[in-house]
């Protein structure tokens, strides 16, 4: 079977979240934080790309590290972590990496002649007088620098704004000129944060962090992580820093307000915080977002969806899949790992992951695999408790009669096979404890169509789920 786009794009073994996707040269870049497997905290390895040929969102490549947390002036011992960044293409036709370190207020800038690196240390954002974004009295603190570089001027966006912190004002545009250092316009505000969002149009998804900038045609495209942390909205404006206007909704990490399948204010996944961005690939226009896995907020995995942008300008909030786009369904046979899982949910509702204590990771099931970082063990879905069900979108199904799971675990009990969350059981495969990966299957025909298709364990202990083949 030929590669197909899935979800995440990226290995299972490879945490990259906050992407920023770029179009160069007929390929796309995708540059992000980068987590660790079981790390404690956010971000804590080296930068590193991957890219894909514009007509084969199948086929991605890794790229190597493009830049490590010791290139930096300020972490020669590498105590800091490399947080969200972003790059751009300069005037002059190289590529500038932007990032903020996280003890940090400053924007620290890296240069490349290649897209994919290796970045070289270059300097710090800083006004004409020499002194640095951020250090200057009155100054707000910079965090996830985006930019948008139109002829010899460099919009960048940054920001973090937490709810009740009246400290900090909202999302802040800044100019920079043709060498990518110097500021020509200072720090204006273009999105509120939530104590100054009154009249703003923007209340109750107030501007929190993760800025980025799109132009689409003659309207710029604000994309930002609001302050209900697991959705990614938008505001647009005819103008880089001002006149910006809330208008909805692209996408949110536990699927909340899509109302298409499930009760609006029902959470299909575990969220979190959310970062990325849209870019327009091949004809067709993306989100980047990503996901929470693990168990906690530090594993989180890069994903993307295919956008309408109408000709009004409005994009409609799209649905977390397994494959990108219900218009592209998966293949309707053969074997897919489990940590497809687009919804991931049990009878007790959480809309979020980022709770790190060992509850979370008992009561709830969660995408992990085994090793440690940078094994290339493929994903699963560990804690398939009672009530448990795992959700897979879309497939093109014909003449399936067989279904086939893979599963360890102490477990003794059944998997329900069903085309939605809430649907009658089409049948269940027995299971029972097993130390190794062990395949069950029982005769269960799936209707014919693009259909969904749902696991719900029911029964004693709890189940691991690797994988589930259709015949």
């Amino acid at each position: 079977m030929k590669k197909q786009r899935v979800n995440p794009y990226l290995p299972s073994w490879e945490y990259i979240p906050d992407g920023e996707p770029h179009v160069f040269d007929g390929r796309v870049y995708v540059y992000g934080s980068h987590d660790r497997f079981n790390g404690q905290v956010f971000c804590l390895n080296d930068y590193v790309c991957w890219s894909a040929p514009v007509d084969d969102l199948a086929d991605w490549r890794y790229e190597g590290v493009i830049y490590k947390k010791t290139d930096d002036p300020f972490n020669p011992d590498g105590h800091m972590c490399l947080y969200a960044p972003d790059v751009t293409k300069g005037p002059d036709g190289k590529y500038y990496l932007y990032y903020v370190l996280d003890k940090v207020s400053v924007v620290s800038v890296a240069v490349c002649d290649t897209p994919a690196g290796k970045y070289e240390f270059y300097g710090y954002v800083q006004y004409s007088d020499g002194t640095r974004l951020g250090d200057r009295e009155g100054d707000q603190p910079q965090f996830d620098p985006a930019l948008l570089t139109e002829g010899d001027l460099t919009y960048m966006y940054t920001g973090f704004c937490g709810r009740g912190d009246k400290s900090r004002k909202g999302a802040m545009a800044t100019v920079i000129g043709p060498d990518m250092l110097t500021i020509v316009e200072e720090p204006v505000f273009i999105a509120p944060s939530e104590p100054y969002s009154a009249g703003s149009g923007f209340e109750g998804h107030e501007f929190f962090e993760a800025p980025s900038m799109r132009k689409v045609g003659d309207t710029y495209y604000l994309i930002y992580s609001s302050i209900v942390m697991h959705e990614l909205c938008y505001a647009t404006s005819k103008y880089p820093t001002k006149g910006f206007e809330y208008q909805g909704v692209v996408v949110s990490n536990c699927d909340l307000h899509i109302d298409t399948y499930k009760p609006a204010e029902k959470p299909m996944f575990y969220g979190g915080n959310n970062h990325g961005s849209i870019v327009e690939i091949n004809g067709d226009h993306y989100v980047f977002y990503h996901r929470h896995t693990n168990g906690t907020a530090y594993c989180r995995q890069g994903c993307l969806e295919r956008i309408t942008i109408e000709s009004d300008g409005s994009i409609a909030q799209v649905e977390m899949t397994s494959c990108g786009s219900i218009e592209d369904p998966l293949v309707g046979k053969g074997e897919y790992p489990s940590y497809l899982a687009c919804n991931l949910f049990c009878d007790e509702e959480s809309i979020y992951t980022d709770w790190t204590s060992s509850w979370m990771n008992n009561q709830f099931p969660k995408i992990t695999q085994d090793g440690r970082d940078g094994d290339e063990e493929v994903g699963y879905i560990a804690n398939m408790k009672d009530s448990a069900t795992a959700g897979f979108k879309y497939f093109d199904c014909k003449g399936i009669k067989k279904v086939k799971i893979k599963v360890r675990g102490y477990c003794s009990g059944k998997f329900e096979v069903k085309t939605s969350w809430d649907g009658e059981s089409l049948g269940s495969i027995e299971v029972g404890f097993s130390n190794v990966w062990t395949e069950y299957s029982s005769n269960i025909e799936i209707p014919d169509g693009v259909q969904s298709l749902y696991f719900t364990y029911r029964g004693h202990g709890s189940a691991n789920f690797a994988s589930f083949v259709l015949e």
